[in-house]
């Protein structure tokens, strides 16, 4: 017989493997099991589609009666493009349903339990809860913020460079690593850069996947002076592009950009630049939920000195450049003493052929703005 914590990791499992597909709704898994029999099971597939629990009942069928729900994510309980899950579950004749974690919406948390509960059905909470809140971490930080969930990526060497002292920084990680990016790019809604990366690399900032034909994520670029050329590779049809500017760009670039079926985003300037928390709250109205920020050091440390970093993503190869004008992945002001340094906890650390990806989060009450 397998163990409650078992099925509620298969759920998890399950949940996982729609990863990017689901946004702006959270990553939900789901397992019915009868008399030590998995009878369902079912996962949120892509934002519009039926929910989990509805994929797990319809291939139960009449086993669900007596059987254990367990679910990722509390079953929702308002109307969305989607009838409530809790009224299925509900009506459907389960005996216990063992949720990992409650909604995080305000509107709707506890609500859906409460419901099932009132309805006589037995409802265990919190079972694998760090790893369900983990898996949705976008969703969270997008429910309780109104804001995009913010990843930022570099790759480095193991003394702490981005690229030599001419810019060149082709390629610091392997091969491994750049096509782990290119998976990450095809989970994000956004990818972000400052006009720096631009001039200099002339990027294309899209998804190229070996095996499959990946998601472009929307293209982000920061260029307060509208420095960016018309035939800029950012500017091709591939993917949508959105410039972020300030009420300072020249008229007739604006205008020449649109011709381009560009969008641009006007924020306010403050010391360090662009505004970036305007910029957040613009995109998330765009439906942005989530950015990969893959920056140069200036870019990378306006975010962390804004505190607007959510999770790093850090891969570390094994050379050594040195040279006193190497560029380093952090850059901004500098500080005069390590107590004002940005903190973080790592979180996991694993080799992608020879390089060291490492995750980490910033410390949680640090703020470094």
């Amino acid at each position: 017989m397998y163990t409650d914590r078992e099925y509620m990791e298969l759920a998890l499992n399950l949940a996982k493997t729609a990863k990017g597909k689901t946004n702006p709704n959270p990553l939900v898994g789901a397992v019915l099991v009868k008399d030590g029999v998995i009878v369902g099971t079912g996962l949120h597939r892509k934002a519009g589609e039926p929910h989990a629990e509805v994929h797990a009942f319809n291939m139960a069928g009449d086993y669900a009666k007596g059987a254990t729900l367990y679910v990722t994510l509390e079953p929702c309980s308002h109307y969305g493009k989607t009838p409530p899950c809790v009224d299925l579950v509900k009506n459907s004749g389960v005996e216990r349903v063992v949720v990992a974690t409650l909604d995080p919406n305000p509107k709707v948390s506890g609500r859906g339990v409460q419901i099932l509960r009132d309805a006589g059905i037995e409802v265990e909470v919190g079972l694998l809860e760090k790893e369900a809140r983990k898996l949705n971490e976008r969703f969270f930080h997008n429910m309780l913020t109104n804001r995009p969930f913010v990843t930022l990526k570099y790759a480095m060497t193991l003394d702490g460079k981005i690229a030599t002292y001419t810019g060149h920084s082709k390629w610091i990680s392997g091969e491994n690593s750049r096509l782990q990016v290119h998976q990450l790019r095809d989970e994000m809604d956004a990818i972000l850069v400052g006009i720096g990366t631009v001039l200099k690399d002339n990027p294309f900032l899209t998804t190229r996947l070996p095996d499959r034909q990946g998601k472009n994520p929307v293209r982000v670029i920061l260029d307060s002076r509208l420095q960016i050329p018309l035939d800029a590779n950012v500017l091709n049809d591939e993917a949508k592009t959105i410039i972020v500017t300030t009420t300072e760009a020249d008229p007739k670039k604006i205008v020449e950009l649109e011709k381009n079926n560009v969008t641009l985003i006007y924020c306010s300037k403050n010391e360090q630049g662009i505004c970036l928390e305007e910029m957040l709250d613009q995109l998330y109205k765009f439906g942005i939920t989530d950015i990969l920020v893959e920056g140069g050091g200036e870019v990378n440390a306006s975010f962390i000195r804004a505190g607007l970093v959510n999770k790093f993503i850090i891969y570390i190869a094994p050379k050594l450049l040195g040279g006193r004008r190497s560029i380093s992945p952090v850059a901004g002001e500098d500080l005069e003493t390590m107590d004002l340094a940005a903190k973080v906890e790592f979180d996991s650390f694993e080799r992608i052929g020879e390089d060291l990806c490492i995750i980490a989060y910033p410390k949680q009450g640090e703020h470094h703005g």
